[in-house]
């Protein structure tokens, strides 16, 4: 694999697809891979050339990057221009020039990636390093970047294809057309037969722009000026093909920002759900670990592997706070049996890469094709979205919605009693003053126990010490804030309370 980090030192690129106006105001993006190759060709004639690499070891790098076409890895990115009027030859004329660039953040980063099979020998490598560091921009002259090559990328979001929908995730992509250069053996065989052909029938005016044009090898093919192309009457660069590449529809969008009341920090998200018909309460287990892995996926794809936020993994905490990360909590808010919201809650905080991913998360799949669509309703401290949720309000009674499983393994010494209240004391809770232990709780009016839930994790290898669950009613010995959840599997739905009907 070969991958080049491009930073945009003045936040702007720009770059001009083939064939279109200036005052198209359209901008090529991301940079074509004909571009890239170009670019390195220039840097080497402009700096590089004299130095210790030999001029074999360029065509040779050139040809391996220019077997696969690459994908890329888009950083979030604004569409824009500025309008010129600029002067023309009689005093007083103007002419409006347009010129856009697509506009980033100064510290973001566009990575272009070339398959697995694209590998580099230790010369090509030491030259692709050093065109690299010499390049000064990309594009226009006003492109300023800062170019190196990185070992491991984020999985990309802009790749060959022409599909509008992703089959994996559902989400809506734009297709949009790159120029790829051709591999080396395809571009001799290509100009051997124009040789043969049309350029045999030209007239020796067209042959003599033609010449200029016509590069000996793939190297002197992408040497060639763009305005001996255009005289030359070519519709497209003779040593390119296009290809079409699907990236994010909003990828150049201009992104509205919601008003958020004031908080301290963002810990709580709340999303509403949407399906026919909707999952019931009885499989909260279920819907919460289909919340996270769809999270988990989201997560891999937009920050990389290595990125993932420990609010949301719940890996790397520390040893005495272990309840930190994310709890994704089905909530049946209007009581009909059915879940109809999923509470998010991660008292550590929620970062904005964190933030970042739960604007993407649309669609949520559980087992046996079941599909679930989420929108994102409401984000900020649990008091502010305990507005609309219960689930999140204060009280000093809490009641269960979803049974309880006792974490540890109960005996005499240590009851179902003794592990809640130590539970609670770890997550430096109030006292308890009394906990009692009910047989069944009402769902739409109809009496269920803890044996109707669903009660497993999916994952493998878990120690369960609790395999039936309870339902109790907690008194604390003063208000507390929610979401409260315990026990075993708290983090998925299970060991779910809500205040008291009459707290």
């Amino acid at each position: 694999m070969v991958a080049i980090s491009f930073k945009f030192l003045a936040g702007r690129y720009h770059a001009n697809p083939w064939g279109r106006h200036v005052n198209e105001a359209d901008i090529a993006w991301p940079p074509d891979p004909w571009r890239i190759l170009r670019a390195l060709i220039a840097t080497w004639h402009h700096k590089v050339k004299h130095g210790q690499h030999m001029e074999k070891t360029l065509h040779s790098l050139i040809e391996a990057l220019s077997a696969s076409s690459p994908s890329y890895v888009l950083p979030p990115g604004v569409h824009t221009h500025t309008r010129h009027y600029m002067p023309q030859w009689k005093p007083g004329d103007t002419s409006l020039v347009f010129d856009a660039f697509a506009r980033v953040n100064l510290d973001d980063e566009l990575v272009a990636i070339w398959p697995l099979e694209v590998s580099l020998d230790e010369a090509q490598a030491a030259l692709l390093d050093e065109l690299l560091q010499n390049m000064g921009y990309l594009g226009r002259a006003e492109s300023w970047v800062e170019v190196r090559r990185v070992q491991h990328a984020p999985e990309a979001n802009c790749r060959p294809g022409d599909e509008s929908v992703d089959s994996e995730t559902g989400e809506l992509r734009e297709v949009t057309t790159l120029f790829v250069p051709l591999a080396a053996a395809d571009y001799l065989r290509w100009r051997e037969e124009f040789m043969r052909t049309d350029y045999a029938r030209r007239k020796k005016a067209e042959k003599s722009k033609l010449d200029r044009t016509l590069g000996q090898d793939l190297v002197a093919a992408l040497s060639v000026d763009t305005a001996d192309l255009q005289r030359a009457g070519w519709s497209q660069p003779p040593a390119a093909r296009r290809v079409h590449y699907v990236r994010p529809t909003d990828c150049l969008k201009p992104k509205r920002q919601p008003k958020l009341a004031p908080v301290r920090s963002v810990t709580t998200t709340r999303f509403l759900l949407i399906a026919k018909p909707l999952p019931r309460i009885q499989d909260a287990v279920r819907v919460g670990e289909a919340v996270r892995h769809a999270l988990m996926g989201n997560a891999r794809r937009i920050l990389g592997e290595d990125h993932i936020p420990r609010e949301l993994s719940g890996h790397n905490l520390p040893d005495d706070n272990r309840h930190a990360h994310a709890f994704y909590l089905p909530e049946d808010a209007d009581l009909d049996g059915r879940i109809d919201h999923i509470l998010i809650h991660a008292p550590m905080a929620l970062t904005p890469a964190t933030l970042r991913v739960f604007e993407k998360l649309s669609i949520v799949r559980g087992k046996e094709g079941i599909e679930w669509r989420l929108v994102l309703e409401s984000l900020g401290d649990a008091a502010s979205v305990g507005k609309d949720s219960p689930l999140a309000r204060s009280a000093s009674r809490w009641v269960s919605v979803t049974p309880y499983l006792h974490p540890w393994h109960a005996k005499k010494s240590f009851s179902i009693e003794d592990q809640l209240r130590r539970e609670c004391r770890g997550r430096g809770l109030p006292d308890i003053v009394e906990i009692r232990r009910v047989p069944s709780i009402k769902v739409k009016g109809k009496s269920v126990r803890p044996l109707h839930f669903y009660r497993f994790r999916n994952k493998g290898g878990l120690t369960q010490p609790d395999t039936h669950g309870s339902f109790v009613e907690l008194e604390f010995a003063q208000p507390i804030g929610g979401p409260l959840a315990l026990g075993f599997a708290c983090h998925f739905g299970l060991g779910l309370f809500a205040p008291a009907p009459d707290a």
